[in-house]
């Protein structure tokens, strides 16, 4: 175990832990935004229930079902589509972070998080499928979304995504993937967390004027 990471035989062999397994599904492509900007690579999260970033998958239970049988279950009903993931496609395990309501909780959850490179034309059917098919479509799973790669003059782009909010550690599992598959180079990354900051900032900003607006109009609950 490195940096706080098992591999998949040491997180199968904790025991009494439980396990959830997510998968980063993406491709190349020779699009291009407004014709000028070459997008080179689609990756795909997804909007949670909660309205928080993430990537598609759940909870597996290994004593009944491999794991990635079980994350292919869980594309199944959140994409639409039974996308088989292998062992192979395993990047690293690690506990999951402290949840505000039970902060001791966490080393009972392994997280297990894949990639898996597919073709353009499945991820257009899988974006297809998540609207039409997918059981969990506007209940567990509100929509997916593109991460947009690319920076923008104005820092939009990669950096305006990246201030929104996820789930979990699903932002540093996509900047690992991004940097590990080399899909953006590492002083964009930087200029695009920079841009984050800024933005976190502005939406902080933005919010204490909204709650100020509401107990203005007599909102405020004491």
């Amino acid at each position: 175990m490195a940096s706080g990471h098992l591999s998949r035989e040491e997180a199968l062999a904790c025991a009494n832990s439980r396990h959830a397994c997510h998968v980063m599904l993406y491709c190349d492509t020779k699009a291009q935004l407004f014709g000028r900007f070459p997008i080179k690579h689609v990756v795909l999260m997804q909007i949670r229930f909660d309205g928080l970033l993430g990537f598609p998958g759940g909870i597996v239970e290994p004593s009944k079902e491999t794991l990635e049988a079980g994350l292919t279950r869980e594309l199944l009903e959140e994409v639409g589509m039974a996308i088989p993931v292998s062992e192979e496609d395993h990047v690293n395990a690690s506990y999951g972070p402290p949840s505000s309501s039970s902060p001791s909780s966490s080393s009972s959850l392994i997280l297990h998080f894949y990639v898996k490179k597919i073709t353009e034309e499945q991820i257009k059917e899988a974006e297809l499928a998540a609207v039409s098919a997918a059981a969990d479509h506007g209940l567990e799973v509100l929509g997916t979304v593109r991460v947009p790669l690319y920076t923008l003059r104005s820092g939009g782009g990669l950096g305006s995504f990246l201030s929104h909010t996820f789930i979990g550690n699903a932002r540093s599992q996509l900047l690992d993937a991004i940097l590990r598959l080399n899909l953006v180079p590492a002083h964009k990354v930087y200029k695009a967390l920079t841009h984050a900051l800024q933005g976190h900032k502005r939406s902080s900003e933005d919010l204490r004027a909204a709650l100020a607006m509401i107990e203005d109009r007599g909102g405020q609950r004491l």
